[in-house]
């Protein structure tokens, strides 16, 4: 509605004849501004109505509010009867818009300053409007470009009833695609959805061939099919080893087709293994050259080398490159893939084939290959005297155990999947004694994925999955996401092949490294995270694959995600209930979810409310010994015999469960409920005061069952954490500074309540809010001052609460032994009471320079009683910002 409201007046300031039909008017005789107002809204309408025939997913009705429900069924009407009259004018607009694609002129659209000019002098700036250089100009291309793919796309969506409006639309989008390729795709004026462009191109074409098989065969996924479905699989390498010079199919259809294979070849047909290698060396070859990690599948199928695999592999890469057009980035990864494959290779007799190949040799220099003939003659264990006498110490080949030592060096420092697992063959090559995922103490893999792995028969394979999964888990912990992310890859790749446990397992894995790589990355700037990463995090928590290992961790950080990106309505309504009942960390989340989304709520919301603090006040239930969980963290909160069914099975460092959490209103729900829980307890004196306080439960049944002492130390944990989260929050700010005033740090207290008043003050340039300086905390701030001997600040802060305590103010006053500033801080009083028993004090002391002071204070006439009020408020106003500034300044 807004839109149609905004276009059609752009369609009166731009002089469109009223109640003449678009489609009637000719647009070259038009001014400038006016065909461009009416191409504008013609082409609105056809994106409307093409825009309405995708699919909506309705959004859930909340709590029936009669009001809203009338605005929107009428907004809703509003919108369907707009869109009833575009769909009627629609065949108009087409002509309309055919009809712009003739003009073959520029146009000028409107800007702020013509629409300035016109709504000032209408009569002078008439012609200007109408000229050639009135507005923004837009070229005759760039117009066509838009107006081509708006045609285009309504063409497609009439092609549902009439397939031959195709043909249209095929042309109109590949019209398209030639002035993006001609005018950029970075143009000013325009921008188009490129993938969505190519997908209307490619399914225009397929579309549109159905008649014409030749056409259809030409494209390679055509070829490709029809090669899977006949069998033809020689054929079908050909078209791999002819893409790998074009480069047009994409990595992950080419990894498809290789697993169909895979999959035929282990059904019984023996004879896709050859098949199943070559396309996997084409693959290979194309990762070389385009800089990716060499695929497992690749090294394992290249174990047991022959002279027919060599013989291939060479034909591959030679038909790959062109030397002569080549790149020197493209000659130095095919010389590095072809001088490692040489390393990786016992038999010297391949070796051999490879280093005398013609393009091995135009690859690497003579020094360089000699140089690689010599290390594979030094590493080999055998000594041919025949062919190479002993003459000198450093023909000598090292020692077996030398080169172990070295190996295993290179082992614990390399990241990379390829050289770990070709070291490793090298390594197992040497010795079949030695387990080599024992070399470093470094490698930590957790208890639950250990006895698994190391059940692993094969121990080339165990070695290989235990080492990178260890790497990959301490890469993800120092924030190396990138390097993890290789190494969890290159894992699950290899332990797909054998295991499904250990699959669903990396899947885990991998699933916990995206959430860290989201909440490091485009998370810290609050941007969502992608729809998929969210389905992921749900088939986690909804998974129920029985015998697979999980670790704690990954349950707390799925929780925690959804909190964080307030996923509130899957925790509180879609969640299966057998989850709910089986999962914990489930349960506290949906309680957290609940809660928070009924935040501010009346009072009938604190059912959920009751529900949360029951199921913490349980978890928090004691016995004697603290328990150590199976990640070896100590629990803050004591191991509990607890009753409650969900609860009982819930780990002892359940507190780190908090700890992922950064949504500011879940953080604020779980800190007050501490800090309630904290004041319950009887010899309490003074209470830590938190935002939403009010809804929790103010009794406890059973005290003595709660480990208080546990409590106030996650308090005190969550919101130095939570600082952490957002330093400027000032409800957390207030908190830590209660913590601090409760056990006796009134300095340190000082700092944070000022803190508090600053960050939502603009540094006290603006007045706190009241329910930020409440009057319990000008108390603390009072009673601090006083602990602190400051006892001028204590005169001062009395001035703030709502009504003077004058009592406090003249007993701090006639301390003479002030570690503060004393008679400098007059200035910042605004109470004449105040000022005038300052004068009678030090006059009955006989200090004259501080009773002048004092009365120099007194005798501004912005203090005088007979101002009107908003003069005195704002001359206290003024003084409290000076004092608190200089408080600041103090305590900072």
């Amino acid at each position: 509605p807004v839109l149609n409201m905004l276009l059609n007046e752009l369609l009166c300031i731009s002089k469109v004849p009223p109640g003449t039909k678009h489609v009637d008017v000719d647009l070259s005789s038009l001014p400038p501004t006016t065909a461009m107002a009416i191409l504008l809204y013609n082409r609105w309408a056809i994106r409307t109505i093409v825009q309405s025939s995708f699919p909506v997913k309705q959004a859930k009705p909340g709590p029936p509010q009669l009001n809203v429900m009338n605005h929107i069924q009428q907004e809703k009407e509003l919108t369907e009867n707009i869109l009833k009259v575009l769909k009627e004018q629609a065949a108009d607009s087409i002509l309309v818009l055919e009809g712009a694609l003739k003009l073959n002129k520029d146009l000028y659209v409107h800007t702020i300053r013509t629409l300035d000019l016109l709504a000032m002098e209408p009569g002078m700036v008439n012609g200007e409007t109408e000229s050639s250089t009135a507005g923004l100009k837009i070229s005759a291309e760039e117009i066509q470009c838009q107006v081509c793919y708006d045609l285009g796309a309504i063409y497609f969506q009439q092609g549902s009833t009439n397939a031959a409006v195709h043909e249209k639309a095929k042309e109109k989008f590949f019209k398209t695609k030639e002035l993006i390729a001609k005018n950029g795709s970075s143009s000013l004026h325009f921008t188009i959805d490129e993938e969505r462009l190519a997908g209307y191109c490619q399914a225009c074409e397929v579309l549109t061939s159905s008649s014409d098989d030749a056409s259809q065969q030409a494209t390679p996924y055509s070829q490709i099919h029809s090669c899977m479905k006949s069998g033809k699989y020689q054929d079908l390498v050909k078209i791999f080893l002819e893409d790998n010079l074009t480069l047009s199919l994409p990595e992950q259809f080419r990894q498809s087709v290789l697993r169909e294979l895979f999959q035929k070849a282990q059904q019984g047909n023996d004879a896709l293994d050859e098949v199943c290698f070559k396309v996997c060396v084409c693959n290979t070859v194309c990762d070389v050259l385009q800089g990716r990690i060499i695929d497992i599948q690749f090294c394992q199928l290249f174990l047991k080398p022959s002279k027919e695999k060599i013989d291939f592999l060479l034909e591959v890469c030679s038909g790959s490159i062109n030397l002569e057009n080549a790149s020197e980035e493209l000659k130095r990864r095919m010389a590095a893939f072809l001088k490692n494959l040489c390393l990786g290779m016992e038999d010297l007799q391949f070796v051999f084939m490879i280093s005398s190949h013609e393009l091995f040799i135009k690859l690497l220099k003579d020094d360089e290959r000699k140089l690689l003939i010599d290390q594979m003659r030094k590493r080999s264990p055998r000594i041919n005297l025949c062919t190479k006498p002993v003459t000198s110490f450093y023909d000598i080949p090292a020692s077996a155990s030398v080169n172990i030592g070295q190996l295993e060096h290179q082992l614990i420092l390399s990241v990379d999947p390829w050289r770990i697992r070709q070291i490793l063959i090298e390594l197992h090559g040497m010795t079949s004694e030695r387990q080599f995922w024992t070399i470093s103490n470094k490698w930590e893999v957790p208890n639950v994925y250990g006895s698994v792995i190391l059940g692993i028969k094969d121990s080339l394979t165990r070695d290989l999955v235990y080492i990178l999964m260890a790497k990959g888990l301490h890469c993800c912990a120092i924030k190396d996401f990138v390097h993890a992310k290789q190494l969890f890859a290159a894992c699950l790749e290899l332990v797909t092949e054998f295991s499904p446990k250990l699959r669903q397992v990396m899947l885990n894995e991998m699933l916990l490294l995206d959430i860290y790589t989201h909440e490091a990355g485009a998370g810290v700037s609050g941007e969502r995270p992608p729809s998929d990463l969210i389905s992921r995090v749900r088939g986690y928590l909804e998974m129920r694959v029985p015998d697979i290992p999980l670790r704690q961790v990954i349950a707390e950080e799925c929780v925690a995600f959804l909190l964080n990106w307030c996923e509130n309505e899957y925790l509180t309504m879609q969640v299966p209930l057998p989850l709910v009942q089986t999962n914990p960390y489930v349960k506290l989340g949906q309680l957290l979810a609940a809660t928070c989304k009924e935040l501010p709520g009346p009072k009938e919301s604190r059912r959920t409310a009751k529900d949360l603090w029951e199921v913490v006040v349980q978890i928090c239930s004691v016995s004697n010994q603290h328990k150590r969980g199976n990640d070896g963290r100590v629990s803050l909160i004591k191991h509990r015999e607890s009753t409650l069914g969900i609860m009982y099975s819930f780990v002892s460092s359940w507190e780190y469960f908090f700890f992922p959490l950064q949504e500011p209103l879940v953080l604020t729900t779980i800190l007050s409920l501490f800090v309630k829980l904290h004041n319950v307890r009887e010899d309490i004196v003074n209470d830590i005061a938190a935002e939403h306080i009010s809804i929790w439960p103010s009794s406890i049944p059973n005290l003595q069952s709660v480990d208080f002492e546990a409590v106030a130390i996650t308090v005190k944990e969550l919101v130095s954490y939570a600082l952490t989260i957002n330093a400027n929050n000032h409800f957390w700010l207030i908190i830590q500074a209660d913590i601090y005033f409760a056990t006796n740090q009134y300095s340190a207290a000082l700092h944070y309540y000022l803190q508090a008043g600053a960050v939502c003050s603009d540094f006290f340039n603006k007045m706190v809010p009241p329910d930020v300086y409440t009057d319990q905390v000008i108390k603390r701030m009072i009673k601090c001052c006083s602990l602190l001997n400051c006892h001028t600040q204590v005169a001062i802060l009395c001035q703030f609460l709502r009504e003077v305590d004058y009592k406090t103010a003249f007993k701090a006053l006639q301390e003479q032994n002030s570690h503060d500033a004393m008679d400098s801080y007059y200035e910042y009083i605004w109470d004449v009471t105040i000022l005038e028993y300052l004068t009678y004090l030090h006059h009955k002391r006989g200090e004259t320079d501080k009773r002048q002071i004092a009365i120099k204070a007194i005798g501004q006439t912005e203090l005088n009683a007979s101002n009107p009020e908003e003069v005195l408020q704002l001359a206290a106003q003024r003084r409290k910002k000076k004092f608190l500034q200089a408080m600041a300044k103090l305590y900072f």
